[in-house]
Formats: C-alpha cells, sequence, structure tokens
C-alpha cells in the first residue's frame, strides 16, 4: 500500500458528543437517542432516522443550522479522537506511508479536525467536495487525492454501504474496521466478510497491513442473524436503507 485513506466518524472520531448534543438540543435523555440510533444501525438505515422518530417531520439539515445560530453546533477536540488515532497515523507517516482523512462531515469539521494537527498529509469532508459517502463520485474525488493506484490504495472505515462497498467497488482494497455500531453490528455479515480485505479490530493494526497481501481476517466467522435474511435467498444483493445487504 502507498496511501492510507481513512473515514472520519467512529473510524477516528466518536461519536458520543454528536448524540449527545442532538439529545439536548430535542429535549430527551441521550440514551434515548442512543437506543434508537442503535435500532436504525440493526435494521440497516441511517443513524439520523433516529432523529426522525422522535421528531418526524424534521429536517436534519435546516435542524442543524438552528443549532449553530443558536451557538449550540459542531465542537471537536482532542478527547473526541479514538486513543490509537495519532499512534497509528504517525506510524504510517514514518513508514512512507501517504496518509489521507477523507469522510463525510461538514465544512465545521473539516475546520476543526485540521486544527487539531493530525499526522496526515490531507483532510477533507464531503461538505467540502460537494459530494456525499457513498456516491461513487466522493471515491472519485478520493482517487485523485490518493496520489497512488486504486489498488495501492487502502479506504479504512465502520460503515459497510457507506466505506467498504463503494470503495471496493472503484477498485481499492479495503479494511473494514469493528468500532461504532455500524462496525460491530455488521463485521460478519456475509457481504462484509466477502467484500474486505482486511477486518480490524484498531487503527493501529493498520501499520502491520501496509505491506501485507493477505486478507487479515479470522479463519473462521459466523454471520448474525440478518433482519429479513432468507437462507433461500442468500446471497442476493439488495439495498435496504443506508446499508446493502441481504435477504
Amino acid at each position: 500500500m502507498e496511501t492510507i485513506v481513512l473515514d472520519i466518524g467512529e473510524t477516528l472520531v466518536r461519536d458520543d458528543r454528536h448524540w449527545a448534543s442532538w439529545a439536548n438540543w430535542l429535549g430527551v435523555p441521550p440514551h434515548t437517542l442512543s437506543a434508537l440510533v442503535g435500532a436504525a444501525v440493526a435494521q440497516g438505515r441511517e443513524a439520523t432516522d433516529a432523529l426522525r422518530v422522535l421528531r418526524p417531520d424534521m429536517d436534519v439539515e435546516e435542524a442543524y443550522r438552528a443549532r449553530a445560530a443558536a451557538g449550540r453546533g459542531e465542537h471537536l477536540d482532542e478527547s473526541d479522537l479514538y486513543q490509537d488515532v495519532r499512534p497509528a497515523l504517525g506510524e504510517l507517516r514514518s513508514a512512507g506511508i501517504r496518509v489521507v482523512v477523507a469522510g463525510n462531515g461538514t465544512v465545521r469539521a473539516g475546520e476543526l479536525l485540521r486544527a487539531l494537527d493530525l499526522p496526515a498529509d490531507l483532510v477533507a469532508t464531503s461538505e467540502e467536495w460537494g459530494v456525499r459517502k457513498p456516491d461513487p463520485a466522493f471515491f472519485a474525488r478520493v482517487a485523485e487525492v490518493a496520489g497512488a493506484a486504486p489498488e495501492a490504495t487502502l479506504y479504512v472505515g465502520d460503515h459497510p454501504a457507506d466505506d467498504l462497498f463503494p470503495a471496493a467497488a472503484a477498485g481499492m482494497r479495503t479494511a473494514h474496521l469493528r468500532r461504532g455500531p455500524y462496525g460491530h453490528w455488521w463485521a460478519d455479515h456475509p457481504d462484509v466478510v466477502e467484500t474486505a480485505d482486511f477486518r480490524i479490530d484498531a487503527l493501529t493494526d493498520l501499520a502491520g497491513l501496509a505491506g501485507s497481501s493477505q486478507t487479515a481476517v479470522p479463519e473462521e466467522s459466523e454471520a448474525p442473524d440478518v433482519p429479513d435474511a432468507s437462507p433461500g435467498e442468500r446471497g442476493k444483493v439488495v439495498r435496504r436503507g443506508a446499508l446493502r445487504s441481504v435477504r
């Protein structure tokens, strides 16, 4: 691998503050919103659907702007980073690997991330690029900034539909990170097992993979029960909500 590109949310950054701030804005206990996010994840839906359960008519983008106008917008500091981020990224750069951070996020998120001075060659968000994952155009931009051929580029993320599948479709190698709700819940889904070149538990695993051509997956794994899965149609790939799955 010449370049490693990393997702942002639940790859580099913990989403605790994000969802707690939404719960506070909506006037509900953080646990209530977290439980609803978990339900959305398990159903293969967008996590923001949890907000619409609480406020069915909510325009999330409009609510985001209202929060910012009220002085309750995005915030990000060192405490929001997973502990393995700086050691992992620093080790990769020391090994001569180009490190790019590129994921869904606002312009403000990009500014906050760059202010943290991460050991990365580039930090960019979807809003800055004008296109969101899993749109193929996003991964076309990733390919442009990677500075390496797709087969020499590794995309790392927790979300199968937003990270793993579209990066693989763009010809990149992929590492699925068992982190966050999507990363854990869908880790052993057959589509993930089949698609991921690597499956990792921590970003510090990446340095050992940089020169590897082997797929770092357990010798044996069992797929969890997947809602709406039918053994007779296993392997039939569909889109269900925000997550590609089988049924």
